[in-house]
């Protein structure tokens, strides 16, 4: 039996993959299942985006990396999960999405642009990589260019499917075009044990 862990932190996800050479039940698979843990971030952005605020390539991936729901003349993006980084584009559509987005506009093209030039003509789907230059970034572009969106807000929830005490807290972010912020649950509980540490000293 083999044991591969795999865990992203800013998740907190943990997945088990066993590759059993014998047939028959893995040995200890039975209380590994019992002690599993399943790790979420269900992410919502309340604002609803104006379509004509995006790109045609940042509407295809936010449409991949969140559950992408029409409102309007805009999308409302959400995922009970958290937002994917590794996503599944098709081919056409993504070369499509690229050859209509200007590029000084968006910090994602180059990326996208780059990733084409390695891949075969005809491939039906492209893998896309998105931890390099994440949501956040396409969200501040958008805003940089829009006439209607100051800002764009994103709520964060950490939960799991047992009750860990690391499994559950929180984060939220505050987009504008000059900065992008964010705090956690952990930050804000680590500056109130900061002060009354500092109090204790006095």
């Amino acid at each position: 039996m083999i044991l591969l862990k795999s865990m992203l932190p800013e998740h907190r996800s943990l997945t088990f993959i066993f590759l059993n050479p014998e047939p028959g039940p893995v040995p200890g698979s039975a209380f590994l299942e019992a002690n599993m843990a399943d790790y979420f971030s269900p992410t919502v952005i309340p604002e609803i985006i104006p379509n004509a605020d995006m790109t045609k390539l940042e509407l295809l991936l936010l449409s991949h990396m969140f559950d992408a729901e029409p409102d309007g003349d805009g999308t409302y993006f959400h995922s009970w999960q958290g937002p994917s980084d590794l996503i599944w584009v098709n081919g056409s559509a993504l070369r499509a999405a690229l050859n209509a987005t200007d590029k000084r506009s968006s910090q994602v093209r180059d990326y996208v642009e780059e990733k084409l030039k390695k891949s075969p003509a005809d491939q039906d789907d492209i893998e896309l990589d998105m931890s390099g230059i994440s949501w956040e970034f396409i969200f501040q572009d958008i805003v940089r260019r829009s006439s209607r969106l100051r800002y764009i807000t994103v709520t964060m929830a950490f939960t799991c499917s047992k009750m860990r005490s690391d499994g559950f807290g929180g984060m939220a972010f505050f987009i504008t075009a000059a900065a992008i912020k964010a705090c956690s649950t952990t930050e804000f509980l680590s500056d109130c044990l900061a002060e009354i540490a500092g109090q204790e000293g006095d």
